[in-house]
């Protein structure tokens, strides 16, 4: 276990991701979904992340009816604000969002801090719980002005009535999140897929200022979307097509860890975990042998001579993992 900056919040050092049984790309059921968190809890993880945006509350409807079973001291949860949920009566489905349920809400840009708390307040009723200890400023990249002047303050006014825990943003990029770190007095952030065997670019700014400011972060997208989990061509990279020039990256790092006795999986989640700054690493799971084998792959041990190998033929070109 870890704590999250100077919050006390602790997590796991492998997380649960609830977008994919918030039905990300194909449905999920929902004994599927219970099984998958009940595997995480057998496996020790006891840090689970959702949000309003994935499955349209579905995601949180289903965290919070599975984890029902545990005693709520023993978990730590977190969701997101920034985009409201709005009724629309619609019979159409969520796919063009990424998400295959039902269309019956829609989602609403809104980082004020009246819409935080409306957002917060939603999020506890569907996950049927009277509080979460970590709230993110959802993906605020076109909205940093409402972000930053009044929803970032009204994170820090929950935070101060204790409300919840910790405080923070979760994004697909590096250069805000570093912003956050720099300019404000958040105790985490999330990075989704800028720090992994693909792309590193977390750790140009902010990995180095989350260090020097004492704030954790939380890598998510360790597989970048589905590339680093399984290399082959129709793979997904950052939610698209992959790019024939990182397939054929992929490909031979998953040839260079096999070599060294290892699988891929586990040479991407090492990486994530790596760097001093990381307190936990978000792995999305639609089934419990999926959740097992993430932990197995987390737990796996990574030989320095692959992390060499991998620099000695370009592939990599950061000094870490050491």
């Amino acid at each position: 276990m870890r704590t999250l900056g100077g919050s006390g919040v602790p997590v796991s050092e492998l997380a649960f991701g609830g977008a994919v049984i918030g039905n990300l790309f194909t449905e999920v059921s929902d004994e599927q979904a219970h099984e998958a968190v009940a595997a995480a809890w057998e496996r020790g993880i006891r840090y689970f992340d959702t949000a309003p945006h994935y499955g349209l509350g579905l995601s949180e409807q289903r965290l919070g009816e599975a984890l029902k079973a545990y005693q709520r001291s023993e978990f730590t949860i977190s969701t997101k604000v920034g985009r409201r949920l709005e009724p629309t009566g619609d019979s159409g489905d969520d796919l063009a969002h990424g998400f295959a349920v039902p269309a019956t809400r829609r989602r609403v840009w809104d980082f004020s801090a009246d819409g935080v708390r409306r957002t917060l307040e939603a999020s506890l009723e569907r996950l049927g719980l009277d509080r979460v200890d970590v709230v993110y400023l959802h993906d605020p990249d076109d909205h940093a002005e409402q972000a930053f002047h009044e929803g970032y303050p009204a994170l820090e006014k929950l935070r101060s009535e204790g409300v919840v825990g910790a405080i923070g943003a979760g994004m697909n990029q590096a250069g805000m999140l570093t912003r956050f770190v720099r300019e404000t007095d958040v105790d985490v952030v999330l990075c989704a897929g800028r720090y992994t065997l693909l792309d590193q670019s977390a750790l140009t700014e902010l990995l180095p200022a989350a260090v020097e400011r004492g704030v954790s972060v939380v890598i998510g997208g360790a597989f970048n979307s589905g590339l680093l989990a399984d290399p082959r061509p129709g793979a997904t990279y950052d939610y698209a097509r992959v790019p024939g020039d990182l397939l054929d990256r992929a490909l031979r790092m998953k040839e260079t860890a096999e070599r060294h006795g290892i699988g891929l999986r586990a040479a991407a989640l090492s990486y994530c975990a790596s760097h001093p700054a990381v307190a936990s690493v978000l792995v999305g799971a639609r089934s419990a042998a999926e959740v097992r084998d993430a932990a197995d792959q987390f737990a796996t041990p990574v030989p320095p001579a692959f992390w060499q190998e991998l620099r000695d033929t370009g592939l990599l070109t950061t000094e870490e993992p050491s």
